[in-house]
Order: structure tokens, then C-alpha cells, then sequence
């Protein structure tokens, strides 16, 4: 992946390169699909789109933050 073109990297650690190539590459084939099946989007589908997307992100954010506070909470029990 050349810097100009480098994404964020959340788990650098743990995915490998080729795999997020992989992905953005997956995401940029997506769009070009959707582009060309609706060559004129109108401006209120890509509207809803965004909020849809947004929905669906602040929906993993809430299941997210429910398991951090499940964490959280847990009682942890010293080793015998």
C-alpha cells in the first residue's frame, strides 16, 4: 500500500496488509456498481443511504457499548 493512498489501519497488529487491500478494493468495485446500475442517484436515495449507514453504525456503537458495560460489571473472582 503506497502512504498516498494508505487507509486507517484500526488493528494493524492483527489484519494483515493484504487483507485490508483487499477490502478497500472490494468497497471501491461496490460503489463503481452501484454507480453504474444508477447512473443518475437521485439526491435524496444517497440522503438516505448516508443515514442508513449512520443507523446501522450507531446501532454496532450501542451493542458495543452494552458489552463494555456487561465488562464493566463482572465481578472479577481472585485466583485461588
Amino acid at each position: 500500500m503506497s502512504d498516498e493512498n494508505a487507509h486507517p489501519r484500526p488493528f494493524p497488529h492483527i489484519i494483515p496488509d493484504e487483507a485490508v487491500e483487499h477490502a478497500w478494493r472490494a468497497r471501491d468495485e461496490i460503489r463503481k456498481s452501484v454507480a453504474a446500475l444508477l447512473p443518475s442517484v437521485p439526491a435524496a436515495f444517497t440522503t438516505h443511504r448516508l443515514a442508513a449507514r449512520k443507523e446501522m453504525l450507531l446501532a454496532f456503537r450501542s451493542l458495543i457499548d452494552h458489552a463494555i458495560d456487561r465488562v464493566e460489571k463482572t465481578e472479577v473472582k481472585p485466583v485461588e
